[in-house]
């Protein structure tokens, strides 16, 4: 039961991707600040988060918390001995696909904390790929130590089975963006831009449709993106469309975005246009972006997260399991992958959502609000366990 008031203290050390401009980690880190705030205060406790960053500087200027450098040994040693626990997550940190240092930091970093006699707590992860077998013990030793283990997905569960972790410490809960709320005044029906820049007032009802699009960089050959510009264009040639670009990581999507618009420029349907998004770094503000489209085209987990979130219709390109497996939560599979995309299939199919957006969202709404409600239950957890912890 709340209190109404703080009377007790927590501080927390939240280890996470945070601090390096990718709008879908940092919509977790916001998330995950904003639950244990609000379930702090349920439960009469005040959490005051201490965030490892790659920028402390602009992670503290962002969300009004103390942050200190994660690759610094004294700071992250100072953190933790001031703390009363570890949050490790959430977002694909236990992972050895994108390098194989990964995996040994932030283990390392829950192997610390526990040699400090912290508890440490795995906040909403995704397990995996790992496919160096001598990574399993790094994995298998610190979650067996921790006082609460939480994942996004059944596979990532599996996962941690294998390893040697017992099913039964392990909670299956949605990402943490699932709970993440628009920005406070916001409005999806606020005012849109023109390609042209200006103000182009509320949507008119002969508009073209706003079509969400977030793609990363990930063949080397770029035949992936490639791809997308064709099933784009047939789209763009069965109706007239808007095409937002939405680059969750920046530089490297921006970049990727107008690689895609160049691809696109003179062979677009008539009426149809493309245009760049620059919404900044505030995640609630890419989040506002996304509630603004009328469906989304997505590689990016978290723009596929953060459309179900605001129940926009979505395709997503599978270039990850995570992709296919936050998909399949919802009952959707991937429109194509990284090595397939069928431009008309594709053309078809946005076609259809665009006609029935109402269906869609009738169908897929139960899904989606279970997801938000259980988005909620690691805070809830880890608040109740920082008290159990600090008071037995």
């Amino acid at each position: 039961m709340g209190t109404g008031n703080h009377s007790q203290v927590r501080r927390i050390v939240i280890s996470g991707y945070y601090g390096f401009s990718n709008s879908g980690d940092e919509a977790v880190l916001r998330s995950i600040l904003l639950a244990l705030e609000e379930e702090g205060r349920a439960q009469g406790v005040k959490i005051q988060p201490i965030v490892l960053s790659a920028d402390p500087a602009w992670t503290s200027k962002m969300y009004g918390v103390e942050s200190v450098r994660r690759m610094h040994p004294a700071d992250l040693l100072r953190a933790l001995r001031s703390s009363d626990g570890l949050i490790s997550g959430g977002g694909s940190l236990l992972q050895d696909a994108t390098s194989a240092k990964t995996i040994p930091y932030y283990t390392g970093v829950m192997k610390l904390a526990q040699l400090l006699g912290k508890p440490t707590f795995a906040y909403s992860q995704g397990i995996g790929p790992v496919n160096r077998r001598w990574m399993d013990p790094l994995i298998r030793g610190v979650m067996k130590r921790s006082s609460y283990v939480s994942v996004r997905d059944a596979e990532s569960a599996a996962l941690l089975g294998r390893i040697g972790v017992p099913a039964e410490r392990i909670d299956v809960v949605p990402d943490p963006v699932m709970g993440l709320p628009l920005p406070a005044g916001s409005h999806k029906t606020a005012r849109r831009i023109t390609p042209a820049g200006q103000a182009a007032g509320a949507l008119r009802a002969e508009e073209p449709p706003l079509i969400g699009v977030s793609l990363r960089r990930w063949r080397s050959d770029g035949a992936d993106l490639a791809r997308a510009a064709e099933a784009l264009t047939a789209l763009s040639k069965r109706l007239p469309v808007r095409l937002r670009f939405l680059p969750f990581h920046t530089p490297s999507d921006t970049e990727t975005s107008e690689q895609v618009m160049e691809r696109l420029r003179g062979r677009l349907g008539s009426g149809s246009t493309a245009e760049l998004a620059a919404p900044g770094d505030d995640p609630q503000q890419m989040l506002l972006e996304v509630s603004r489209c009328d469906a989304l085209f997505g590689m990016r987990l978290h723009a596929l997260i953060y459309a179900a979130g605001q129940m926009v219709p979505m395709l997503g390109l599978s270039y990850d399991p995570k992709i296919d497996q936050f998909l399949n939560r919802l009952g959707l599979k991937a429109i194509g992958t990284t090595d397939w995309l069928d431009a008309e299939v594709f053309a078809e199919a946005a076609c259809s959502l665009l006609a029935d957006k109402a269906g869609w969202q009738a169908e897929h709404k139960a899904a989606i609000d279970l997801l938000k409600q259980q988005s909620q239950k690691p805070a809830q957890q880890i608040v109740h366990l920082l008290r159990h912890h600090i008071s037995r």
